[in-house]
């Protein structure tokens, strides 16, 4: 049986050489440095929808639905909502353009983007990087934990 993580209201804070020993590299990398995996490279990309619920891979918050996954040609996880709560929005001027950068309100963990072009009718895409989550297969997400559809 999996664990039940922690709320998301409980804030994790380390240092960056905890980060560095609690993460692989590439996880360090990408949740720590916002890098970004190479797109269809991660080991969620093509999973479908089903049971279960994904995790912060840095400090095990529950973020999105396993119901809420959808296959993405983009190259990356795909989500057309997230736990409510879980998810902090920032604007991101990068790379000349202006986008919404996605991080775990917990522990404030690099997760990805979240557009508004998503196929299904929340018209979302939250586009992840498969090493920023964990996938719990058997994990019985809360039937009280409300979802949020947000874009830019």
């Amino acid at each position: 049986m999996a664990t039940n993580p922690a709320t998301p209201t409980a804030k994790i804070t380390k240092t960056e050489a905890e980060w560095r020993k609690a993460l692989t590299p590439e996880q360090y990398e990408v949740l720590r440095a916002k890098g970004t995996e190479r797109a269809y490279t991660g080991k969620y990309w093509k999973t479908e929808a089903g049971p279960g619920e994904y995790r912060c891979a840095a400090c095990q918050a529950v973020l999105f639905r396993g119901t809420d996954k959808f296959v993405s040609e983009c190259g990356w996880p795909a989500f057309d909502k997230a736990i409510k709560g879980t998810i902090d929005y920032h604007t991101d001027k990068t790379l000349g353009m202006t986008r919404t950068e996605v991080t775990c309100a917990r522990c404030g963990g690099h997760l990805g983007h979240v557009f508004e072009d998503g196929p299904t009718d929340t018209g979302i895409r939250y586009c992840i990087n498969s090493v920023s989550i964990d996938y719990v297969p058997d994990a019985q997400p809360s039937k009280d934990a409300q979802t949020e559809a947000r874009g830019e």
